[in-house]
């Protein structure tokens, strides 16, 4: 059966009120509000007209501060940058960039992908931003990159240290048994330096080989070892080295096996102390913090703890900071190479990661472990 024919097709929409416009305006700003990427729309002379929350957050600035402001103002590329958006608004296409770091004028750095979209609105042209923040991808990447990298290289190690050490248990052992067939005092101290050197490779081996147990993580307190770590290298430095303690109270006590970050803590504090040997008023600086939704390894931790040893001393060479936890890898005439690599294995064990940064005058190694480990 046919439907009847509609005599009157005509349909009108009805004209909204001036409210409805508001909210979908308000309904607008909320999403683009929640959106990840970072938004900023600028007008013709490159002055921020909005700005979203996650553009907020990665240039550090408010939207109140921001609004009329310049691009050179809040991101510190401004002639690189604006030279780009002239492009772009008098071509009237759109750009792209990938892995551009933004020179911030509070002083720190975003690597970002970005994309320029010019576009027409009633007076004036104008340009969307789009800024897709990397650097968290980045350090996932990079960490990733480094635990495989690491483990790679612990294990050859280790399997080199085995075939060293069977042949040392022979010599050791020969060199007892010659030694007590020898009637003269001056013989026997060949015997004897044989001996002696051999047990220090043998424990130059056992460092190679790492912690010979599994963690045994319990409750303990974290900052009752890191004053253990300041009292022990306050006496190795002969008190040369200042310390300030900015910890955070409220951190509760953590799954930690205690010796194993013991040596961790002090490993790293070592390294600090060993550097500033040339640096006047040297210090040490020892923070915690807890962080929230950090990513380590395919893992996200809804909270963790964050241990930052900072040191003024003259800094990592660039040439080391790509292979420092390395086992034998080391800056300095006397270092065996094994402590940085030891911590790592460490705080492995407890499902953490150790990071660090950089630059002449602030060295700034961050350990961090899990409030509840995986």
């Amino acid at each position: 059966m046919s439907l009847p024919a509609i005599k009157n097709p005509e349909f009108r929409v009805p004209r909204r009120p001036a409210p409805f416009m508001q909210v979908t305006s308000l309904m607008a700003n909320n999403i683009l509000d929640g959106l990840s990427v970072a938004l900023l729309s600028v007008d013709h002379e490159f002055r921020v007209r909005y700005i979203n929350q996650s553009a907020q957050a990665l240039l550090d600035v408010s939207a109140a501060r921001s609004s009329g402001l310049r691009v050179s103002d809040i991101i510190g590329n401004e002639h690189e940058l604006e030279t780009i958006m002239y492009d772009a608004l008098q071509s009237g296409q759109p750009y792209s960039g990938r892995k551009i770091t933004l020179k911030l004028p509070t002083g720190k750095t975003a690597t970002v992908d970005f994309s320029l979209t010019p576009f027409n609105d009633e007076e004036w042209p104008r340009l969307l931003i789009e800024m897709h923040p990397l650097d968290r991808y980045l350090r996932i990447e990079g960490d990733e990159s480094s635990r495989e990298n690491s483990a790679v290289a612990r294990q050859m190690v280790r399997g080199l240290a085995h075939e060293i050490k069977n042949p040392l248990g022979g010599i050791r052992g020969s060199a007892q048994l010659l030694a007590r067939e020898l009637n003269d005092d001056g013989q026997r101290e060949f015997t004897d330096i044989i001996i002696s050197e051999t047990d220090r490779l043998s424990a130059l081996v056992d460092n190679l080989l790492g912690p010979n147990h599994v963690a045994r993580p319990q409750p303990t307190n974290v900052h009752e070892i890191l004053e253990r770590v300041v009292r022990l290298i306050e006496i190795e430095s002969e008190q040369k080295v200042s310390f300030v303690r900015d910890y955070d109270p409220s951190i509760p006590d953590l799954p930690m096996d205690p010796e194993m970050m013991l040596q961790v803590f002090l490993n790293i504090a070592r390294n600090a102390m060993q550097s500033l040997a040339d640096t006047p008023s040297s210090q040490i600086c020892i923070t915690t913090r807890v962080d929230r939704n950090f990513t380590i390894g395919s893992k996200i931790h809804r909270m963790v703890t964050k241990v930052d040893i900072i040191d003024n001393g003259p800094g990592i060479s660039d040439d080391l900071k790509d292979h420092l936890f390395y086992p034998m890898i080391t800056g300095r005439k006397d270092g065996t190479g094994l402590g940085l690599s030891l911590a790592q294995s460490l705080v492995h064990q407890h499902s953490g990661l150790i990071e660090f940064d950089s630059e002449p005058g602030c060295t700034r190694f961050s350990i961090i472990i899990p409030l509840e480990l995986s």
